[in-house]
């Protein structure tokens, strides 16, 4: 894997910064209006997207005076795409797992 890859499952991997993207998922926001619903400082949500920035997911714009942050959804498109490749392999260790739960209740 490589380094841009692990960065994006490390930035999703914490349930506030999944929370976070969920929330710029709906459109910009400042670091203000993205610490509303946590209880959390707004310097602590401001490190929570230094890590999503890194990892690609978020940009900040700028907006007069503000710097809101917005998605970057093509951050994404790395982890989908292992996801999805990873995921090919899935049915076949469903197929699997399905007949050794039948044999299993068979008493084979």
């Amino acid at each position: 894997m490589d380094d841009s890859l692990d960065q994006s499952f490390a930035a999703l991997a914490d349930p506030t910064r999944r929370a976070i993207l969920a929330r710029l998922a709906e459109g910009e926001a400042t670091v203000a209006e993205l610490a509303e619903p946590f209880a959390l400082s707004q310097p602590a949500i401001s490190k929570h997207l230094k890590v999503l920035e890194q990892a690609g997911l978020v940009e900040t714009g700028i907006a007069g005076k503000t710097r809101p942050r917005r998605l970057k959804p093509q951050g994404l498109e790395q982890a989908r795409g292992f996801i999805e490749h990873m995921a090919s392999f899935w049915p076949d260790r469903f197929d699997r797992l399905d007949a050794f739960l039948k044999a299993a209740d068979k008493g084979e």
